[in-house]
């Protein structure tokens, strides 16, 4: 039910999606995107994989953070460099509940959770299915957004300002 698999050169499930190099890589597949609202899947290949044999957390991360950008950008507006303002995370924390390991299927669900002007929280559900069949929550994952003026339409004079 999958919208499309970003790595296969075919039109991104997300605008945002168009130019992001990291989840083509990272093999993610979109899965549903709503208001607020996100889904995506992704295998855990071996070189995704830290000196333990466990899924690295930077990579479990970096799919929880692209579910979260998902969640925090409507689908409407066209590509990041054609949106006049974009949102992105102004702080996030992960709390890693179990291993995840070679081949398992992950999957992320992201939901947006309380918003006030241009902040807002999103908290993220990353879980694994092992090839056995069993499953476990990997992580979960709270970001913090900010949406800012698109630096790449808009750029500012200042360059640290549009680091928000």
């Amino acid at each position: 039910m999958a919208d499309t698999d970003v790595t296969r050169g075919t039109a991104p499930a997300h605008p945002i999606l168009v130019d992001d190099a990291a989840s083509a890589w990272l093999g993610i597949v979109v899965l549903d995107t709503g208001p607020g609202t996100a889904r995506i899947s992704m295998r855990l290949r071996p070189e995704m994989l830290n000196g333990f044999g466990m899924g690295h957390g930077g990579m479990v991360f970096a799919f929880a953070d692209t579910a979260f950008a998902l969640a925090c950008n409507p689908k409407g507006g066209g590509s990041s460099l054609e949106r006049e303002t974009i949102t992105v995370a102004a702080g996030a924390d992960v709390t890693f509940m179990a291993p995840a390991m070679a081949g398992d299927l992950l999957t992320a669900s992201a939901e947006h959770r309380a918003g006030n002007g241009r902040s807002g929280v999103y908290d993220i559900e990353v879980r694994s299915e092992r090839p056995d069949g069993t499953a476990a929550v990997v992580a979960l994952f709270r970001g913090r957004s900010r949406t800012i003026r698109n630096p790449a339409r808009t750029p500012s004079e200042n360059p640290t300002e549009s680091r928000a």
